[in-house]
C-alpha cells in the first residue's frame, strides 16, 4: 500500500508519517505545500526520510493560491458570518488538491491528514478528495480509537518520538493554536477558549505575528492606491505586482498599521461553535479596496443579486465545497459580474482603520450631471417622472392599507 501523507515536520506529523506506516504496512509519501506559512522548510525532506517517507515533496503553491483562490474568493466578496476572511478555508482546497494529484502520479492508494476530529478541515480536505479523485482511500489517524488510545496527550507523542528516534525539537507548547499562510494567521484554543478573555489586552501581545495593535501602530496615517482590472488587484501605489505580490506588500503595510485583527465565535460546519483570533491585513485591505472598486463601477442590480449569494458563497468555501458544482457555478455568475470592475482606490490606513481617500474608474457609472442637486444641465433625469414612478410604487402598499383597515 502507497500512502500520501500532508506533513509539515512537526510533532503531530511526524508521529503520524511512522504510526501510519506501522498499522498499514504502507510506502510512506510526505508532502508539505509552501502557502506562505514562513515556516522552515529547510532539511524539511531529510527529516522526512529519517521519519520513514520514501519520497518526499515540497511544493511553493504561493502563486496558485494568491491567483486561483484568494483572488477569486475576494471577487466574490466572501467573508462568513460577515466576519471571518476565510484565511484557513480557502487553504485547504489547494493543499488538498495538490496531495491528490501526487497520490494520482504515484499511483498511491490512499491520502493521509492530520486534521482533528471535531474540526472543519477533516470535511474540507476530504470533500476535495471525494470530488477530485473519489476512488483514493483517506486515512484520519484522529479519528481512528486506536491512535487516540495511544496518543491521549503530547507527552505520549514525545515519548514515541524518542523511541522511535523520529527528529523532532520539541519545546513548551504553546497556550494556543497557531495556523499561517499567505493570507492570514489564526489563532484558536488553549486559553482563547474562553470568549470571555481579552485577547487584545496587553499580556497577550506577543501572540500575534503580522500585525502591531492598533494602539502601537504609527501615529500619521499612510496612503495607499489599489488599481484594479476586471476585479482583480493588479497594482500597489502605481507599481504592477503579481497576486502573490499583492498579497505580500498589502500584508506588510497593513500589519504596519494593525489592520485586520478580528475576534470572533463562528459557527463550525461540524456542529459547535468555536473562538477564533485572526490576522488578515492585506486580505482585508484588498476587500475594501475592491468594494469600493464595485460601488463606481458596477451596475446595481448585477451588484445586489452577488450580493445576495455572498452568505452562500462564503459558507461553500468555509465548509469545503470548493470544487462543489455549485460553487463553481456562482463563480461563473462572480465573474460576469467583475468584468468592468476596474480603476483606481485610494485608502488611508491609521491605527487599525481603512478609510476611503477617493476613487476612479474610466468606466465608472457615477454620472455627476445626474447625481447633483442641482439643475442637470443634460436633462437626462426629469423630477416630475418621481411622480408617476412614486405613485406606481406605492399602489399595493395602498390596497392592502384599504383592506386591511376594513376589517
Amino acid at each position: 500500500m502507497k500512502i500520501v501523507l500532508a506533513y509539515s515536520g512537526g510533532l503531530d506529523t511526524s508521529v503520524l508519517l511512522s504510526w501510519i506506516q506501522e498499522q498499514y504496512q504502507a510506502e510512506m509519501i510526505a508532502f508539505c505545500a509552501n502557502i506562505g506559512q514562513e515556516e522552515e522548510l529547510r532539511g524539511l525532506e531529510a527529516k522526512a526520510k529519517r521519519t520513514g517517507a520514501s519520497r518526499v515533496f515540497v511544493d511553493d503553491l504561493q502563486e496558485e493560491f494568491a491567483r486561483d483562490f484568494i483572488f477569486p474568493m475576494i471577487q466574490a466578496g466572501a467573508i462568513y458570518e460577515n466576519q471571518y476572511f476565510l484565511g484557513t478555508s480557502i487553504a485547504r482546497p489547494l493543499i488538498a488538491q495538490r496531495m491528490v494529484e501526487i497520490a494520482c502520479a504515484e499511483k498511491a492508494d490512499a491520502i493521509a491528514h492530520g486534521a482533528t476530529g471535531k474540526g472543519n478541515d477533516q470535511v474540507r480536505f476530504e470533500l476535495t478528495a471525494a470530488a477530485l479523485a473519489p476512488e483514493l482511500e483517506v486515512i484520519a489517524p484522529w479519528r481512528d480509537a486506536r491512535f487516540r488510545k495511544e496518543f491521549p496527550g503530547r507527552a505520549e507523542m514525545i515519548a514515541y518520538c524518542a523511541k522511535k528516534r523520529i527528529p523532532i525539537e520539541a519545546s513548551a507548547k504553546k497556550p494556543y493554536s497557531m495556523d499561517r499562510n499567505l493570507l492570514h494567521i489564526s489563532y484558536e484554543a488553549g486559553i482563547l477558549e474562553d470568549p470571555w478573555l481579552d485577547a487584545s489586552a496587553k499580556e497577550h501581545k506577543g501572540m500575534y505575528k503580522l500585525s502591531v495593535s492598533p494602539e502601537d501602530a504609527p501615529a500619521r496615517p499612510e496612503y495607499a492606491t489599489l488599481d484594479f482590472e476586471q476585479g482583480n488587484c493588479v497594482a500597489v501605489n502605481g507599481k504592477k505586482l503579481s497576486p502573490l505580490g499583492v498579497m505580500k506588500t498589502l500584508n506588510r503595510v497593513g500589519g504596519k498599521h494593525g489592520i485586520g485583527r478580528v475576534d470572533l465565535v463562528e459557527n463550525r460546519f461540524v456542529g459547535m461553535k468555536s473562538r477564533g483570533v485572526y490576522e488578515t491585513p492585506g486580505g482585508a485591505i484588498l476587500h475594501f479596496a475592491h468594494r469600493q472598486m464595485e460601488t463606481l463601477t458596477m451596475d446595481r442590480e448585477v451588484m445586489h443579486l452577488r450580493d445576495s449569494l455572498i452568505p452562500k458563497y462564503a459558507e461553500l468555501v468555509y465548509y469545503g465545497f470548493w470544487f462543489s458544482p455549485e460553487r463553481q457555478a456562482l463563480q461563473a455568475l462572480v465573474t460576469k459580474s467583475q468584468q468592468h470592475v476596474t480603476g483606481t482606490v485610494r485608502l488611508k490606513l491609521y491605527k487599525g482603520n481603512i478609510i476611503n481617500a477617493g476613487r476612479k474608474s474610466p468606466v465608472s457609472l457615477y454620472n455627476p450631471n445626474l447625481a447633483t442637486m442641482e439643475a442637470d444641465p443634460t436633462k437626462a433625469y426629469n423630477p416630475d417622472d418621481a411622480t408617476g414612478f412614486i405613485r406606481l410604487n406605492s399602489l399595493r402598499l395602498k390596497v392592502a392599507a384599504q383592506v386591511y383597515q376594513r376589517k
